[in-house]
């Protein structure tokens, strides 16, 4: 099934669940989402401008080429998901599930993510200078070529980080995190 050019602001609120679905040049914008489960759907150039997702699912979801501007997920899931050429600026994420997300390459500079389970998500190449990843999972995240620039990590898990490929420069740590760093890097870190 596809939906093309239509827009949600009229969407009856009792139709929660899709799967299988192809969404293209939908408009999804100043839409509250509240519970919804769209499950191995694609987007396609859907506009998620200011939209506000809670306790929603996108499971195993594509997204090409979307644009997600201020746009809000609290504790929504959306394992499994992949992103393509989507503009991310101004995300807000509390909570959830992120886990083994596709975000390789994505500009994720504006972007802010606090509580999230992201587990094994793919980082590779992501652009992440100034922003904020607090409170992350990011256990057995994949983060080479990964620029974190200035960005706050502080009480996310870096074990897995790449640190001979991923740039980390003036990145914000715990003292915690960083003799886990250090520890990746082959140093004997001692208290005195």
């Amino acid at each position: 099934m596809t939906v093309r050019n239509e827009d949600w602001e009229a969407r009856d609120p009792a139709i929660t669940q899709w799967a299988d679905t192809r969404f293209v040049d939908v408009d999804l914008i100043d839409w509250d989402n509240v519970g919804g489960v769209f499950s191995d759907c694609q987007f396609q150039s859907v506009r998620f401008n200011v939209s506000r997702h809670t306790d929603a699912a996108f499971v195993n979801c594509t997204f090409v080429n979307c644009n997600f501007f201020d746009a809000t997920f609290t504790r929504t899931k959306l394992v499994g998901s992949k992103f393509d050429r989507c503009s991310l600026q101004l995300l807000k994420v509390n909570g959830g599930d992120w886990s083994f997300c596709g975000l390789s390459g994505a500009d994720l500079t504006s972007v802010e993510l606090h509580d999230v389970r992201m587990r094994e998500a793919d980082l590779t190449g992501a652009r992440c200078a100034g922003a904020v990843l607090r409170d992350v999972d990011l256990s057995g995240a994949w983060t080479g070529k990964a620029d974190f620039t200035g960005c706050d990590l502080r009480g996310s898990d870096l074990s897995s980080f790449e640190l001979d490929t991923t740039t980390l420069a003036r990145a914000i740590v715990t003292a915690d995190q960083a003799v886990v760093l250090a520890t990746k890097l082959g140093l004997d870190v001692r208290a005195e």
